[in-house]
Parts: C-alpha cells; sequence; structure tokens
C-alpha cells in the first residue's frame, strides 16, 4: 500500500506536481472546467438548431418524423441543462481548489 493510502488522508497535488504521477495528470481542474463551459456552448447551440429545424418541418412531414424531432429537441435542452449544471460545479471545485 502507499504511505497516503495507510495514512488514510490523501492530497492533491498542485502545480506541475499533477504531471509526476499517472492517475494525478486525468484530474486537472482548469481543463475540466473549461471543457464542460465549452461543451454546455455546443450543446446549447446544436439544442437552438435543432428546435429551429423542428418549427420549420413542421409542415410537409409526418406526423411520427415531426414528434421523432420535438423529442429530439426536449432531450437536447434536458442535456445541454445537465452539461452547464456539471460545469457549474466543476467551476465552483476548481474555484475553492
Amino acid at each position: 500500500m502507499a504511505p497516503s493510502a495507510v495514512s488514510g488522508g490523501s492530497s492533491l497535488p498542485s502545480g506541475f506536481a499533477v504531471f509526476i504521477t499517472f492517475p494525478d495528470l486525468l484530474f486537472i481542474f482548469e481543463f475540466d472546467a473549461a471543457y464542460h463551459c465549452i461543451a454546455s456552448l455546443f450543446y446549447f447551440g446544436a439544442s437552438v438548431l435543432e428546435a429551429l429545424v423542428t418549427i420549420r418541418m413542421q409542415d410537409g412531414y409526418t406526423y411520427k418524423q415531426y414528434h421523432e424531432n420535438i423529442s429530439a429537441v426536449v432531450f437536447s435542452y434536458v442535456v445541454t441543462l445537465l452539461y452547464v449544471i456539471h460545469a457549474v460545479f466543476s467551476l465552483i471545485r476548481w474555484k475553492s481548489s
């Protein structure tokens, strides 16, 4: 067992010490928070475009295709909301570290 695991307390490295061990390399706060903010913007843009296409396809398409697009719009906004929530919590965690 590692010495930190035996004592029960583990501390996260900071600065360039993050790049020394492999598991800590995967846990970089700044990248995680920035990634989720950018991803939430892209998901929001895709959701708006999907809603615009669904509004315009109301006439001329079958009932089933129109309702499938409505459900796609609803789920895309749900995913966008979840990404925004995750981005907020990532920023809070990054700010507190």
